[in-house]
């Protein structure tokens, strides 16, 4: 599967599992607008790195969040493993 059908999986089954209805994901959906909480990315975030084998959020010394879910794509789509 590929790093976006994972992304999209996990945040589906998140979703669904804290009960949360989520927007459309698209790659301009606002991360702060998708009807996750706080909660739910730290589950999303923690799945993606057992699944991927990265953690792109805190692998550098730059601290930069994603605004968008395409940028969060990327951002995983562009990381070492």
């Amino acid at each position: 599967m590929s790093i976006r059908l994972t992304i999209l999986s996990q945040i589906e089954n998140v979703a669904a599992e804290q009960k949360k209805k989520i927007a459309p994901l698209r790659d301009d959906l606002i991360l702060a607008e998708s009807g996750l909480d706080s909660l739910c990315f730290a589950i999303l975030v923690a799945r993606l790195e057992d699944e991927l084998g990265a953690d792109p959020l805190t692998a550098s010394e730059e601290v930069y969040f994603p605004k968008t879910l395409g940028e969060l794509i990327g951002l995983y789509e562009h990381s070492p493993r």
